[in-house]
């Protein structure tokens, strides 16, 4: 049993290029109104750099310019032990994430007090392998090989997204938490020399502490068979350019969706491609992409019972016009889809 209705809505991926937190929010209520998302400023500030926006107060971090690292040469043994006094205890506020590093998450909670009718809000944690890959030591090695600070980050990850999903649900008790992790396409590869087990153990730590529904977003090719052997509610994939890789694991996918899975479809290209798009030509090659599962045993209609519509990332790297651009497309998207197999 599904934990919400997906009905082929559309859903925000979070970065947006904007910088303006209000103008933001007004832009992603505007095409996003059922289940909107706080929007992410990456070119507001360096603090809202997806590899920086959940940094604060990690063991040992150093912000310096444009550079985030840890140095290990410090004693982090006291700021460890606050982790794990906070982690054990259950203190959310140790994961509280201040405006500096997120001005969207407290002008979101603002512009929808009072909430109008909801089916969910969604925020969204940068995931603990594409977190550990990304900021590496005083020495430019990932953290995420140091053992100690891997367990820690996941740890430091799963107060973040809790913390997040509290503030959330002052507007909505339905919820849903998205681990982006767009370094899980290096899985596998001879530059990623972690288990399967490994990856999984990580996500999962992070994906415990989410009481809400659960989702994990890759912006790129993977393994998709461990994601989807993991705990999470959704699936988001970048369905414009990878759809034919998901449908390799049709097994996987087929045992998701039995237990209530949602498959979030990236269908919108977060690139300037989108202005080589219409409407029209996406719905195409959405079908294309579910008919690939279609061909593999899987029922249409349960695609389109379990089926969201995002863009393929986010899209705060991107131009003010374009960004706008891929949020219109997804909604305009949604709805056709809508009106073809909901609306009869």
């Amino acid at each position: 049993m599904r934990k919400i209705e997906p009905g082929l809505l559309p859903l925000h991926v979070g970065s947006v290029p904007h910088t303006d937190p209000q103008v933001a929010c007004e832009l992603v209520l505007k095409h996003f109104p059922e289940i909107p998302a706080w929007p992410q400023l990456p070119k507001r500030s360096f603090l809202e750099n997806m590899y920086v926006q959940f940094s604060e107060g990690f063991p040992g971090v150093v912000i310096e310019g444009e550079r985030i690292y840890v140095d290990r040469r410090r004693d982090l043994d006291p700021d460890l032990e606050r982790l794990y006094v906070a982690y054990l205890k259950n203190d959310l506020s140790y994961g509280a994430i201040s405006a500096d590093y997120a001005a969207g998450l407290p002008q979101f909670v603002a512009s929808l007090t009072p909430p109008p009718p909801l089916v969910a809000v969604k925020g969204q944690v940068t995931g603990p392998i594409s977190w550990g890959l990304s900021v590496v030591d005083q020495d430019r090695r990932p953290v995420l090989y140091d053992e100690i600070l891997a367990d820690a980050l996941a740890k430091h990850l799963r107060l973040k997204a809790a913390w997040q999903e509290g503030e959330l649900r002052r507007v909505c008790p339905t919820t849903i938490i998205f681990v982006d992790e767009p370094y899980m396409a290096s899985f596998g590869s001879a530059f990623v020399s972690l288990s399967r087990e490994q990856v999984i153990g990580l996500l999962e730590e992070v994906l415990a502490g989410i009481e809400g529904i659960k989702g994990v977003h890759c912006c790129a090719n993977t393994d998709w068979s461990v994601l989807l052997e993991t705990s999470i509610d959704i699936l988001n994939l970048d369905a414009y350019g990878y759809a034919e890789n998901l449908a390799l694991y049709p097994d996987e996918v087929r045992a998701f969706l039995a237990r209530g899975g949602i498959i979030a479809w990236g269908i919108v290209p977060a690139s300037e491609k989108v202005h080589g798009e219409t409407v029209e030509s996406l719905v195409e090659r959405l079908h294309e992409a579910m008919n690939l599962l279609v061909s593999k045993g899987i029922p249409f209609d349960d695609l389109i019972a379990s089926a969201l519509i995002t863009p393929s990332c986010g899209t705060g790297s991107l131009t003010e016009s374009t960004a706008e651009r891929v949020l219109e497309l997804t909604a305009q998207v949604s709805a056709e889809m809508r009106r073809r197999y909901l609306e009869q």
